[in-house]
C-alpha cells in the first residue's frame, strides 16, 4: 500500500533534490530564499510532475504480470488456504 505513496513521491520530490545538490557542488547555499523564486519552483513542480507521470507509466508497462486465474481464499478441512494465482 505505501508503495502507492511514496514512488510517485520521490519521483515528483527527485528535481528539488538534484537542484540542491546542484546549488550545493555550486558552493552555495541552496537553503537561501534568493535560490528558490516562483519561476525555479514553478519548473521544478512541473518537471517533477512529468517525472512522476512518466513513472508510474513506466511502473504499469513493465510491471509483474500474472498469468492465469485468480483462486480466492477459502476453507479446507477447517483450515484457511490464503488466495492464490494459478
Amino acid at each position: 500500500m505505501w508503495r502507492i505513496i511514496v514512488q510517485p513521491a520521490l519521483l515528483f520530490i527527485s528535481p528539488f533534490v538534484a537542484y540542491t545538490i546542484y546549488l550545493t557542488l555550486r558552493r552555495t547555499h541552496p537553503f537561501v530564499v534568493d535560490h528558490w523564486t516562483h519561476g525555479t519552483l514553478s519548473s521544478l513542480a512541473l518537471a517533477g510532475l512529468v517525472i512522476a507521470a512518466l513513472g508510474m507509466f513506466a511502473f504499469g508497462i513493465f510491471a509483474e504480470r500474472h498469468e492465469g486465474a485468480y483462486v480466492p481464499a477459502h476453507i479446507e478441512h477447517g483450515r484457511i488456504v490464503p488466495g492464490k494465482m494459478q
